[in-house]
């Protein structure tokens, strides 16, 4: 009964350490703890790659393997993150439609 307050109400001691500061998260892919692992088939390409990587602040190991695929896919993945989507706001109903009519919203194509 020790872990229970009044009326069955849960320690909140042990509730707090349950959903505290998360200090077990990964770390972020393109630092220095976890750098990204691409292969380039030529001398100019790795050239090319650590002028990109560089100018956004990443950490690669990069090493140039003419034998296999090019493989440069962690890198594009961090540059071409996808964008949040955003829909205009409808106008309320006494606005002036969008459409140009000179009705009100609520008129024409509310």
């Amino acid at each position: 009964m020790h872990n229970l307050y009044y009326k069955g109400r849960i320690h909140t001691r042990e509730n707090h350490v349950k959903t505290g500061y998360n200090t077990k998260r990964t770390v972020k892919l393109g630092t220095e703890k976890h750098p990204l692992t691409l292969v380039v088939a030529s001398d100019e390409k790795k050239l090319a790659v650590e002028k990109l990587v560089a100018d956004n602040g990443l950490f690669a190991h990069i090493t140039v393997d003419s034998s296999i695929d090019e493989n440069i896919d962690e890198l594009n993945a961090i540059l071409n993150k996808p964008t949040t989507t955003t829909f205009d706001k409808t106008p309320n109903r006494n606005d002036p439609c969008s459409c140009g009519s000179g009705k009100k919203y609520k008129k024409c194509c509310g």
